[in-house]
């Protein structure tokens, strides 16, 4: 006789949640990355019907928010409850929170309206959102806190807890910056650019930056820089199978120059060329850049202008 339980179906279920602006996009992405169906914006009485069928291969994440059709407190609570309850599925709950303030910061910069205050101004909507997910907040099973964590930091964050499997994927961030701001936050390997030839000081060359060929180009023609960037492949491709042999999930590598414009940008393009056609997962960031609006981050644009010359 078959044993019932061998017939059911099981279900990997996420329930993404927060409030507007705390970074659920990046969370999409990140984990799309690692092997999940993405769903956004079910209304919540369709979810039961989606595990009615066959099981995927894949893990499913759903966002759930004040968006959705049929959005309640109540009704997310209860679908939470019966999620639980239900024995073909394995479901975790992850949260995103984050500060009203910097809620508030967000919407002004990207101008978007807020979905609770169509009439209102956003920090009213913030306020009311909020209000209505601290239920869904106490049910958590992952809250980050996404207030003072860059999208790489919040990707990272996301490989750490929902990577599948017993080897997690090591993933790279290559980012540029200008000392004369400080190191970036999270840095794990830093090297200085500084030593090299600077296309500041030459004027066809002072309004681009290190992404464009003619920079990169120059920057390339130092002296120096053969035996710096052949040293710097050396260490890093030593440095990154014993970083994912030890588990870690995600590793930043900042290279640095006087204005974060022209060398710092052409090395980190250049090492991220580098580790991708090497099969490593990898991503760029120039934070000077995006200071100009000349790169855009995903999500917190900065609209000041950046400092600094190089």
């Amino acid at each position: 006789m078959t044993d019932p339980a061998e017939s059911l179906s099981f279900h990997h279920l996420v329930l993404v949640t927060g409030p507007s602006g705390a970074g659920r996009s990046t969370v999409f992405h990140a984990l799309e990355d690692l092997g999940y169906e993405v769903i956004d914006n079910l209304p919540l009485s369709l979810i039961p019907r989606l595990l009615d069928g066959p099981p995927l291969d894949r893990p499913i994440a759903l966002g759930l928010d004040v968006r959705n059709r049929d959005f309640s407190t109540a009704a997310a609570i209860e679908l939470i409850d019966r999620l639980t309850r239900d024995p073909r599925v394995t479901l975790e709950v992850l949260y995103l929170d984050c500060a009203a303030g910097i809620l508030q910061t967000r919407y002004n910069q990207t101008r978007r309206r807020h979905p609770l205050a169509e009439t209102l101004s956003p920090s009213e909507g913030i306020d009311r959102e909020i209000d209505l997910l601290v239920p869904i907040r106490a049910r958590a099973d992952h809250l980050i806190d996404t207030s003072d964590l860059s999208p790489h930091d919040l990707k990272a964050e996301i490989a750490h807890w929902f990577a599948q499997g017993t080897e997690t994927r090591l993933a790279i961030s290559v980012q540029s910056f200008s000392y004369k701001r400080g190191l970036p936050r999270g840095v794990d390997m830093v090297f200085d650019c500084r030593f090299l030839s600077n296309p500041h000081w030459v004027p066809a060359l002072r309004d681009k930056d290190g992404r464009d060929a003619e920079v990169s180009a120059y920057v390339q023609a130092d002296l120096n820089f053969a035996a710096f960037f052949q040293k710097l492949q050396e260490i890093i491709f030593i440095l990154l199978p014993a970083q994912q042999e030890e588990g870690k999930a995600h590793l930043t590598i900042g290279f640095g120059c006087t204005g974060g414009q022209h060398r710092s940008v052409a090395v980190a393009e250049k090492l991220a060329k580098v580790l991708a056609e090497a099969g490593w997962q990898v991503s760029k960031r120039h934070r000077e850049l995006e200071r100009r609006g000349t790169s855009l981050p995903l999500e917190g644009i900065s609209g000041e202008t950046g400092v600094g010359r190089g």
